[in-house]
């Protein structure tokens, strides 16, 4: 009787949890359906613009992304591409330098993006530029990008977040890729500005006030932070500031294309995603409790990764499949409660993803989603909490779309 009392209370918690953060996702995806984003274009008032891109040992494909960043149609007295070169090669460096672009090299016993960033903005005069676009060394702006941030930042907005689509579609993984990126984008970017909160960080793609992102890279806790984005989304939330999503600001993002990369990158993810969740509970972040956008980022925080939701879900039917043949009461409530939950969810994942996407290539890579699940279990044996160094993942696709 006790037993089945305590299996009873925990099984009762569990649903709750699925069944609150189910909700709340399938809400943010309904509304984020339902409300037509702001469509940005240019403006006649130019900012000065610093692009900067980190590249960690990707040689291979650096030159490429700088010579587009350079490229781009904003007007070119108006921008500089900076090139962050961490344990680049000479004659990569020696490349750069003559297309031309600025080129700030680093080293460090333990490398990190954060890192990185701090020394190039150290190096770089705040009266000369508004704000910073940062890049990831695979990223590719689509034409008419900084006009649209630019346009952003004129009408106030001092943070800003592109929408990163995929640079490669080549095989199913990558296409199960690009379906968490846009469901990420829905849920946390374009759902969150349609309730009036703001867009989470992607990592790259974004545009920050030159003077507030020097002053957060030069924080102790971001310094060592191989997950940076979540710790800016953490500052920006004790400052007050509201990130904007511009929907069609394209950045062109490599998706994963391998089970190996794919677990190595998970692995970064949930650790960076750990190490969030705990910092809501320091002492300087808790100090702000008393704002509702503190308990909104917190409840975003304990959100599951979405393959583990579909994972957890798959465990659950084969505890209840358990529970019919041994005759002995597991879960509670009853069955038919639980079998909701997973509906739910599926509605509501799939009204993240874009029509453009649900074709044959869509359902090859359906097929494929067992081989990430052992891949995610893999990541999830992998995590360490306190790790410092920056798990990289290797790129290799140039270009804008592929």
């Amino acid at each position: 009787m006790i037993i089945t009392s305590i299996l009873h209370f925990f099984s009762l918690i569990l649903y709750v949890y699925l069944a609150a953060t189910t909700i709340y996702l399938l809400f943010v995806a309904i509304v984020g359906r339902l409300k037509k984003p702001f469509i940005y274009s240019s403006s006649p008032e130019k900012n000065k613009i610093a692009v900067l891109i980190p590249s960690y040992k990707e040689d291979n494909i650096i030159i490429d992304t700088a010579s587009r960043a350079l490229a781009h149609d904003y007007p070119s007295s108006h921008f500089d591409v900076y090139v962050i070169a961490d344990k680049l090669k000479k004659e990569t460096i020696d490349a750069m330098k003559a297309l031309p672009v600025n080129v700030a090299e680093v080293k460090f016993d333990i490398s990190t993006k954060s890192k990185s960033i701090h020394e190039a903005l150290e190096r770089i005069a705040d009266r000369d530029y508004d704000f910073v676009m940062m890049l990831d060394a695979d990223n590719v702006m689509e034409q008419g990008c900084l006009e649209k941030v630019n346009q952003a930042f004129n009408r106030g907005f001092k943070v800003v977040q592109c929408n990163r689509v995929a640079k490669n579609k080549n095989n199913e993984i990558a296409i199960l890729d690009i379906i968490s990126e846009e469901a990420n984008n829905h849920y946390f970017r374009r759902g969150q500005r349609a309730i009036r909160s703001s867009a989470s960080l992607a990592g790259s793609g974004m545009a920050l006030e030159f003077g507030k992102i020097k002053e957060i890279f030069s924080l102790p806790e971001i310094l060592e932070n191989p997950g940076e984005d979540k710790e800016i989304d953490i500052q920006l939330m004790k400052a007050g500031i509201v990130t904007e999503f511009i929907s069609n600001a394209h950045v062109y993002d490599e998706k994963v294309s391998s089970a190996a990369v794919f677990e190595k990158q998970r692995t970064r993810w949930l650790e960076a995603h750990l190490n969030a969740l705990k910092r809501y509970f320091d002492k300087d972040v808790r100090a702000y409790a008393n704002k509702r956008a503190y308990w909104h980022k917190l409840f975003q925080a304990i959100l599951l990764p979405r393959s583990l939701y579909i994972l957890l879900f798959a465990f659950i039917f084969i505890a209840f499949l358990i529970q019919h043949f041994i005759h002995y009461p597991l879960f509670y409530p009853a069955f038919i409660f639980w079998a909701i939950l997973p509906v739910l969810y599926l509605i509501a994942l799939a009204l993240c993803i874009p029509s453009k996407l649900y074709n044959r290539d869509f359902l090859k890579a359906v097929i494929h989603f067992p081989v990430l699940m052992i891949s995610m279990i893999k990541a999830l044996t992998k995590i360490k909490p306190g790790r410092k160094e920056f798990l990289h993942t290797p790129k290799t696709h140039t270009g804008d779309s592929k």
